[in-house]
C-alpha cells in the first residue's frame, strides 16, 4: 500500500510518501521553490516523493491532507461571532479567501495533483485527518516501541491547540485536547511578535535570546509574575487560560494589543531589526520559563493519563529544544522522542501514517533495534557524483575529486582544524528545519572567533544566535551533561562543568553584545551564554560519511565535536541541489 501525505496552505508545506508502513521520502516545498516557509501546494515535493518511490499518482492508494478545512472554517466563524463587533476588518479580509478558495480545498488539491499527472479520482482516495491527529501520528508511528504517550502542542489546528494521546500498536487514541483561543504556541508567538521577531519563523530567535536574560534577577521574576498573574493562568493538568483582552490574534490582524502590553511591561513593542536591550532579553527568558512550566505540566498529565514509559512529541512547540531538555531532565518518562519535522511540514508524514494505520487498519511493525523509523530524517533528494560534476563544470569551479571516502574526510578534517568553514553537501537532504549533516555548514567548535565569523560573515544573521554541536553518539557524555542520543538536534543540555570557563563578577552588568564575546569553554563556538548547547548525536548507521569525518577530526585534534549549522544564509531555505550550494 502506497500513501502520499500533503501539508499546505499555511506555512512549511511538504509532501511525504509511505509504502507498506515504511517512510520512503519526505521533503518541504521551500527546498525546491527557494521561498522560505513556502505555504503553496507542494507540487515539487510531491513530484519528488512519487519519483523516488517509483510510483505514478494513479498507482497510489490515497492522498491524505493534514487537516480538516471545514472544521477550521467553523472555528473562524464561531470566533468572529463570539467577539462581534470586534474583528470586522479581519473578517472582511479573510472571508473572501475562504469563500473563493479554501471552502473548495478538495477541488484545489485535485487540480494541483492533476498538474503533476492526471488523477483517476475514482481510484485514488482523498482523505483528511484532523490537524493534531496528523501531528500525533507523525510522532508515534515512527517510535521504536509498541506503546507511548503522545503530546502535541502548537498554535492551533482546527480547534485544538494541544492534545494528549495514547499510542498502542496501530491504535492512536485522543484522550484530552485544549481548544482555541487558549494556546501555548500562540502565547509564545505573541512574545515573539512583541520582541520584534516574525511570527511562525522567529520563535527560535526568541528562544536563543532567552539565555541573555539575567537568571533569577528581580526583572525576570517581575515579568514572570506579570505573565502568570495577568496574561495566562497555568493549570496543573497542563491546560492554560489566556486573558483575551490582551490578545488580538483571535479576530484581529496582530498578535497583541500593543498599548496594553506596553503598560504591562513598561516598554513598547520592539520594531524589527532595531537594537535588542536587556529588557527584551529578560522578557524572552521570562516567557521561556513559563513555557517550560506549562510543558512539564502537560507531560505530567500525559503520564497520569497513560502510565506510558515513553513520550513522543510533535507540533511547533515541540521544536522548543530548551523545554525539551528540561522535560528530559525531569525524568517523568524513561525517554522523550521529538519528531524532527515537528511543525506543520511533519503533518504531511503524520497524515500518511494516520491513513495507513487508522483508516486502512494496516498492522504496525516495530523494530526495537533501531532508534526510530525515520532513517535519521535523511528522506529528501539525493545528489549523484554526476550532478556535482555538471554543476562544477557549468560554473568553471575549481574542484578536487578524491579516490576514496577516507581521503575526503581526512582532507576536510584538516581544513576544519586549520580554521576553515566547510559547506558539506552529501547524501539525502534532511526533512525538517535542522541541517543534520547532509546540507550543513561545519566548522571547528574550539575556535573562539567562529561564532562571530559564522553569524556575521557567512550566514549574515544576528550575532547573538548560538550554533549547535555535532558529536558521535558514543562521545556525547565527554562534552555534555547528557548520556542519551539526540539525533535530531532537538535537545538542549549543559556543557560539562570541567570544560567551562567562569565569567567575571561584572558579567551580568554587561550589555548583550559585550556578553557575547566572553570565552565560555574550551568549545566556545557551540557553548551558549548559559553554558548550554543544542546537541546533535551522529550515528554510524544513519550517516556513515559524517560519522567518519568526526572520527577523522578526533584523530587529528583530540576533539570529536564540531559546529553544525544549516547550509543557507539568513532568509533563505537550506540548500537542496549542488547548484544551490
Amino acid at each position: 500500500m502506497t500513501i502520499l501525505g500533503i501539508s499546505a496552505f499555511y506555512h512549511d508545506s511538504a509532501a511525504a510518501i509511505i509504502q507498506n508502513g515504511e517512510v520512503i521520502a519526505a521533503a518541504q516545498e521551500e527546498r525546491f521553490t527557494r521561498k522560505k516557509h513556502d505555504p503553496a501546494f507542494p507540487v515539487n515535493a510531491a513530484r519528488f516523493c512519487l519519483e523516488y518511490a517509483g510510483r505514478s499518482i494513479n498507482d497510489i492508494d490515497a492522498v491524505v491532507f493534514y487537516d480538516k478545512p471545514l472544521l477550521k472554517f467553523e472555528r473562524l466563524l464561531e470566533t468572529y461571532y463570539a467577539y462581534a463587533p470586534k474583528g470586522v476588518r479581519s473578517f472582511m479580509m479573510s472571508m473572501p479567501v475562504w469563500i473563493k478558495e479554501k471552502l473548495f480545498l478538495k477541488k484545489m488539491i485535485w487540480e494541483a495533483l492533476d498538474s503533476i499527472e492526471k488523477v483517476d479520482r475514482k481510484k485514488v482516495k482523498l482523505l483528511s485527518p484532523e490537524h493534531h491527529l496528523s501531528h500525533a501520528a507523525s510522532a508515534f508511528y515512527p517510535l521504536s516501541y509498541e506503546r507511548g504517550a503522545v503530546l502535541t502542542i502548537d498554535g492551533v489546528g482546527e480547534w485544538a491547540t494541544a492534545s494528549m494521546c495514547l499510542g498502542e500498536g496501530k491504535n492512536l487514541t485522543i484522550l484530552k485536547e485544549l481548544d482555541f483561543p487558549h494556546s501555548l504556541g500562540l502565547l509564545y508567538s505573541a512574545f515573539t511578535y512583541f520582541c520584534g521577531f516574525k511570527v511562525n519563523s522567529g520563535e527560535y530567535k526568541l528562544m536563543g535570546l532567552a539565555p541573555y536574560g539575567n537568571h533569577g534577577s528581580p526583572e525576570v521574576k517581575k515579568y514572570v509574575n506579570i505573565i502568570k498573574s495577568t496574561l495566562v493562568d497555568l493549570k496543573e493538568d497542563g491546560s492554560i487560560f489566556l486573558d483575551q483582552q490582551y490578545f488580538n490574534y483571535a479576530t484581529g490582524l496582530r498578535m497583541v494589543y500593543d498599548d496594553k502590553w506596553e503598560k504591562l511591561f513598561g516598554f513598547p513593542r520592539r520594531a524589527s531589526e532595531t537594537n535588542l536591550e536587556q529588557h527584551h532579553c529578560d522578557l524572552a527568558l521570562a516567557i521561556q520559563e513559563v513555557t517550560e512550566e506549562a510543558v512539564l505540566n502537560l507531560a505530567r498529565e500525559a503520564k497520569r493519563l497513560t502510565g506510558a514509559e515513553y513520550l513522543c512529541m510533535a507540533g511547533g512547540v515541540a521544536l522548543n529544544c530548551v523545554a525539551n531538555g528540561k522535560l528530559d531532565d525531569a525524568k517523568i518518562f524513561k525517554q522523550v522522542f521529538v519528531q524532527p519535522a515537528a511543525g506543520d511540514a511533519g503533518g504531511a508524514l503524520g497524515a500518511a501514517y494516520a491513513a495507513n494505520f487508522i483508516y486502512f487498519g494496516n498492522e504496525r511493525k516495530v523494530d526495537p533495534t533501531k532508534m526510530d523509523a525515520l532513517k535519521g530524517s535523511y528522506l529528501g533528494t539525493e545528489t549523484s557524483d554526476q550532478d556535482v560534476l555538471t554543476t562544477a563544470r557549468k560554473y568553471n569551479a575549481a574542484f578536487e575529486r578524491f579516490g576514496s571516502e577516507e581521503a575526503l574526510v581526512e582532507k576536510v578534517a584538516a581544513l576544519i582544524a586549520a580554521g576553515n568553514v566547510i559547506g558539506w553537501h552529501q547524501g539525502r537532504m534532511e526533512f525538517g528545519p535542522r541541517a543534520l549533516g547532509a546540507r550543513s555548514i561545519i566548522a571547528d567548535a574550539r575556535n573562539p572567533e567562529m561564532q562571530k565569523k559564522l553569524n556575521l560573515k557567512i550566514k549574515y544573521r544576528e550575532g547573538f544566535r548560538p550554533f549547535a554541536p555535532v558529536v558521535p553518539a558514543e562521545d556525547v557524555n565527554d562534552y555534555f551533561e547528557h548520556a542519551d542520543i539526540s539525533p535530531y538536534m532537538l535537545m538542549v543540555k549543559p556543557v560539562k562543568e570541567k570544560r567551562r570557563i567562569p565569567y567575571p563578577a561584572s558579567f551580568e552588568g554587561k550589555n548583550l553584545l559585550d556578553k557575547l564575546y566572553f570565552l565560555r569553554s574550551d568549545i566556545p563556538a557551540i557553548t551558549h551564554i548559559d553554558y548550554s548547547a543544542r546537541i546533535q548525536t551522529v550515528h554510524q548507521e544513519t550517516n556513515p560519511r559524517f560519522y567518519k569525518l568526526l572520527q577523522a577530526f578526533k584523530q587529528q585534534t583530540g576533539y570529536s565535536v564540531m559546529v553544525n549549522t544549516s547550509f543557507n544564509v539568513r532568509g533563505e531555505p537550506i540548500v537542496n541541489t549542488p547548484e544551490d550550494s
